[in-house]
């Protein structure tokens, strides 16, 4: 029961998620005249050319990044997603049928204020429960499995080219409000989650370290190190498990240790910098045939 409760909550995340984001688009980013980044900032510049429906394009868009998520990433990603690409266009679709919602403001300046807040706040709340909305993010992740750049530098790189499609029909001062909305859009998100430069330390204490330590290497496909540690009430001895990950392989491994050892102890620390295979340079895949994690000395793989 309380499997399902929490995959009830994060789906109830997910949907209020992309609510938010359809709202902040339709009620002030798109009647303002905002250039916008993402799926939605192509469907803005195909609508403005060729009269394209903004949901339509988002829609076959996100789709096509997926499918080149699936064999990139996986199909666990992917699974997380696929509901942000269904839903999204849908609540585009009804959000715009609510009478007077594109008339709330026609000063461009509280437009774009409330559009990077509430956009912000839409990304945060679906990346804090392991999902995504889709479009750059995935682009961000796909970028970020291939080559040695951040989550967060290919989410930039290809909302400037999205950014560049609009700036043909955009006067200067729209490309500035374009502007202030990422940078609002940024700080939000940084508020309720560590942005995408960052990575996360966590360190588990439990008596399934064994297991975890095998799903980290095997589902997370993250390093670990283990260490001795004495427990201060029994007084047992035992190992404890490290690992450092980036933000958005948090979600998942805490879903996975919580369901291997319910009684687990984590702590999570947020890193700044790291430097090192996995990161900085390519990352070293787990081999079972080379390293036997039953073995009591194990090196750890980054």
């Amino acid at each position: 029961m309380k499997d399902y409760k929490k995959k009830l909550i994060n789906i109830l995340a997910v949907i209020l998620g992309n609510a938010i984001l359809a709202l902040g688009v339709v009620a002030f980013v798109v009647p303002a005249g905002i250039p916008m980044g993402g799926a939605t900032g192509v469907g803005i510049a195909l609508n403005h050319f060729w009269g394209v429906r903004i949901s339509i394009v988002v829609f076959l868009m996100n789709s096509f990044i997926l499918l080149i998520a699936w064999f990139v990433i996986g199909a666990d990603f992917v699974g997380k997603t696929i509901l942000s690409v269904i839903i999204y266009p849908i609540l585009l679709e009804v959000i715009q049928k609510i009478p007077g919602i594109t008339n709330i403001t026609d000063n461009i300046f509280l437009a774009a204020i409330y559009g990077g807040i509430l956009i912000g706040l839409s990304m945060a709340v679906v990346v804090r429960v392991g999902g995504s909305t889709g479009g750059t993010d995935a682009i961000g992740m796909i970028l970020n499995k291939k080559t040695s750049l951040s989550v967060g530098t290919g989410v930039y790189i290809a909302d400037v080219v999205v950014l560049g499609m609009q700036a043909v029909f955009s006067d200067m001062e729209q490309i500035l409000y374009a502007i202030l909305v990422v940078i609002l859009t940024t700080i939000v998100m940084n508020k309720m989650i560590p942005n995408g430069k960052t990575s996360m330390q966590v360190m588990i204490i439990s008596k399934e370290y064994r297991k975890i330590q095998k799903k980290i290497l095997r589902e997370i496909e993250a390093g670990v190190t283990l260490f001795q540690i004495q427990t201060g009430c029994a007084g047992e001895y035992q190992q404890g498990v490290m690992c450092v990950i980036p933000r958005h392989k948090l979600f998942a491994l805490k879903e996975m240790v919580c369901a291997t050892d319910p009684n687990a102890f984590l702590t999570i620390t947020q890193i700044n910098e790291v430097n090192g295979q996995g990161f900085t340079r390519e990352r070293v895949k787990y081999d079972e045939l080379r390293y036997n994690v039953e073995e009591s000395e194990m090196p750890a793989i980054n």
